[in-house]
């Protein structure tokens, strides 16, 4: 049988949409390389019944329960005092505890305060987990055949906890064999494609071997899963798969695992020692900032034009007045100039240009809201494409981005 894990995120703010809940998502990732299987994972707020009455349904349907927030130095965090309400235990003072928590504050030029102070008395019955982030510790709970373990809400300390201290002890408790994970990344081709060019092959995995779509914006990743106790047999038995499955759809493969496009974009460049512009409209600096994202990017990045008025177009890019008043902003003639003359003007080897109507205004029959025209420009070839995508604006900005990028994927690859 897996070993069942169950996370339980505690705050207000997770539930009031003002803090994203990263945690369970990092947390069930890193689980999941060990071995742990997450069945549930659970959002509730400052509320003492409520985090009581999960603490006692997780015990009984986990081996594990992770438990972040709650843990800070004033009345509303509610954690500890729960846990140690629920284990019916007291509190004691962790002399290992309050040294690292005062030497955080000596090394900060400030003296502890009281509320910090009681951050180091903690339920008798825990283990101290060393938080070298913050002043909240983390506890390790092993009472009734459960492991309990409270960490920080703030991702940054929780990722140092679970690092350093949780994910070592529970992989020496709880070894339950290999998992083995490969992530083949593909852009510019629907889910619904993709799987059925894909559905022979899909049919014919050999055991152990589990396939799953997931689908994201203008993506798709597809996962493959093995779980076994012989790694390297594990790791030929996925790569076979895979080496069976890139002709079926080399066109959109961009890379693998944690390969991102613009890092992608970034190391063709990086290896073909080419340099690369932008002239943004619709997108107003996303795309450069994405491609900006990835450190070294000046090595191959030159810098971008958001021609987002038209004026700007016509003096900054030289874009024909006439031509784009007969045509419009948002055309292919419009976007082929862009992309030769920003190549030109800020001397780089390629330019990209986009221009396209992001919405929620600014549509007509003709062109509506997501309506976006790209272009490429190397000094040998120039080409443009057309697309419609959504009548959302910040999708449209998003999915030009992308499309922007997988542009010059496709192009560049082919010189």
């Amino acid at each position: 049988m897996p070993t069942i894990a169950e996370i339980i995120s505690i705050g207000d703010e997770l539930l009031y949409g003002q803090t994203l809940d990263t945690n369970a998502h990092w947390i069930s990732g890193q689980l999941d390389l060990i071995g742990i299987k997450v069945k549930r994972r659970i959002t509730i707020g400052d509320v003492e019944e409520e985090i009581l009455s999960a603490f006692e349904e997780a015990e009984k349907r986990a081996d594990i329960v992770l438990i972040t927030g709650g843990l800070g130095p004033t009345n509303d965090d509610l954690t500890k005092p729960l846990l140690a309400k629920y284990f019916n235990v007291g509190f004691k003072l962790n002399a290992s505890a309050l040294d690292e928590i005062t030497k955080l504050f000596e090394s900060k030029g400030r003296e502890i305060t009281e509320p910090n102070r009681k951050q180091a008395e903690l339920p008798e019955n825990c283990t101290k987990l060393t938080n070298k982030m913050g002043t909240a510790p983390g506890m390790w709970f092993e009472e009734r055949n459960t492991i309990f373990v409270s960490m920080p809400g703030v991702p940054y300390e929780m990722q140092e906890i679970m690092t350093s201290e949780v994910l070592p002890r529970l992989s020496e408790k709880f070894f339950s064999g290999i998992i083995i994970h490969k992530i083949i990344r593909t852009v510019g081709i629907p889910e619904s494609t993709l799987a059925e060019k894909l559905i022979d092959w899909e049919s014919n995995l050999p055991y152990p071997i589990r396939l799953a779509y997931l689908p994201s914006m203008g993506q798709v990743k597809l996962r493959l899963t093995a779980i076994g106790e012989d790694k390297k047999r594990l790791e030929d038995l996925v790569q076979e798969q895979v080496a069976l499955a890139i002709p079926l759809i080399e066109k959109y493969v961009y890379g693998f695992d944690s390969d991102e496009l613009e890092k992608v974009v970034g190391d063709m460049l990086l290896k073909s020692n080419k340099s690369i512009a932008f002239a943004e409209s619709c997108t107003g600096g996303y795309l450069s900032h994405m491609v900006t994202s990835v450190p070294g990017s000046s090595a191959y990045f030159k810098g971008s034009i958001v021609s987002y008025d038209y004026d700007v177009k016509v003096n900054s890019l030289q874009v024909n007045k006439v031509e784009m008043e007969e045509k419009g902003a948002v055309s292919e003639e419009v976007v082929l100039q862009m992309a030769k003359a920003v190549r030109k003007h800020l001397n780089s080897d390629i330019g990209i240009s986009i221009s396209g109507i992001a919405g929620p205004g600014g549509g007509t029959e003709e062109k509506p809201v997501g309506t976006v025209w790209i272009a490429y420009a190397d000094g040998e070839k120039t080409v443009a494409k057309k697309f419609n995508f959504s009548k959302d604006r910040i999708l449209n900005i998003k999915f030009s981005a992308l499309a922007a990028l997988n542009m010059f994927r496709i192009n560049f690859s082919s010189n």
